[in-house]
C-alpha cells in the first residue's frame, strides 16, 4: 500500500486521504448515482475530479487535483466571484440535460424545496480549488434541486459568510456572483429570500441534529458551526432590501 495522506475537511464525508495522484473517500449507498453525474457532467465540458472506480478497501477513487481551497486563499476579488458564477451557471446548464436513472439514490442533508435539475448542492470556498484548475471537489452531497436553491448557498458562501464585513461590500460582491450566473430577472428576485431560507435550513440542520444526535451535525453544532450559521443567517435576512438593490439596480 502507498502512504496515505490525510487530507483536511470531510466533516460528512468521513476520511479522505491522498494516495500519490489519487484521492479515496469512503463509498456510500449514492456514490453510484454520484459517479455516473459527476462523469455526465466532465461529458458535457465541465471540469471536475474525474472519478476512478474503487480500491481494495472498497473506497471511492478520485482523480487528485491540485490548488489552494478558495477559503485558505484570501478573498476572491470581483473579477474571480464573476469566474465563480459563471462556473456554477455551467454546472446547472450541463445538469438540466441529464436525465437520472429512475433507481438513482441521492444522500443529502438539507431538503430542496424542489427537483429541477441534479445540484452539487455545496458549491463553497471550501470546495473550491483554485490554481491551475479552478475545479469544484465533493461531489457527495448531489441531488435534485433547482438553480435557485443551489445558486442562493454559494452566492451567500462565497459573498456572504462574514457578517461583521460591510454589507454595501459584500453587496457588491454578490452582484459579481449573480453577474457572471447571467441570473435572469426572476432569480435576481427570488435570491435574497432563497439565500435567508437556505441559511436558516442549514442552522436548523445543526440544530435538530444537536437535539437528536444525528452526526456529524450534531458535533458540529456545538463546535462552531451552529454559532456561525446562526450569525450568519441574521446577517443575509437583515440586509435583504440591500442584496435587492444590488442585484436589481434602479435602471
Amino acid at each position: 500500500m502507498n502512504h496515505e495522506e490525510p487530507l483536511a475537511g470531510g466533516n460528512a464525508s468521513g476520511a479522505v486521504v491522498r494516495i500519490d495522484g489519487t484521492v479515496r473517500k469512503p463509498w456510500t449507498a449514492s456514490t453510484a448515482s454520484v459517479v455516473t453525474f459527476v462523469n455526465a457532467l466532465r461529458g458535457a465540458g465541465v471540469d471536475a475530479p474525474a472519478p476512478q472506480g474503487r480500491d481494495e478497501q472498497g473506497r471511492q477513487v478520485q482523480e487528485f487535483v491540485a490548488g489552494t481551497l478558495a477559503v485558505e486563499a484570501g478573498p476572491l476579488s470581483p473579477a474571480e466571484l464573476r469566474r465563480v458564477g459563471a462556473m456554477v451557471r455551467a454546472i446547472h446548464d450541463a445538469s438540466a440535460a441529464y436525465v437520472p436513472p429512475a433507481n438513482a439514490v441521492w444522500e443529502t442533508a438539507v431538503p430542496a424545496p424542489g427537483a429541477e435539475l441534479v445540484c452539487h448542492n455545496d458549491l463553497a470556498p471550501w470546495n473550491l480549488l483554485v490554481g491551475d484548475r479552478w475545479v469544484f471537489i465533493d461531489w457527495d452531497a448531489a441531488a435534485p434541486s433547482t438553480r435557485v436553491w443551489d445558486l442562493a448557498y454559494a452566492a451567500q458562501a462565497f459573498t456572504l459568510s462574514d457578517a461583521a464585513r460591510d454589507p454595501l461590500l459584500a453587496a457588491v460582491d454578490l452582484a459579481a456572483l449573480v453577474d457572471g450566473y447571467r441570473a435572469d430577472e426572476k432569480m435576481r428576485r427570488a435570491l435574497p429570500e432563497a439565500m435567508s431560507d437556505r441559511t436558516a435550513a442549514m442552522y436548523d440542520l445543526l440544530r435538530s441534529s444537536h437535539a437528536t444526535g444525528k452526526e456529524p451535525w450534531g458535533t458540529m453544532f456545538t463546535s462552531g458551526h451552529g454559532d456561525h450559521w446562526s450569525t450568519v443567517n441574521s446577517y443575509v435576512s437583515r440586509h435583504r432590501d440591500l442584496w435587492s438593490a444590488a442585484l436589481l439596480p434602479v435602471a
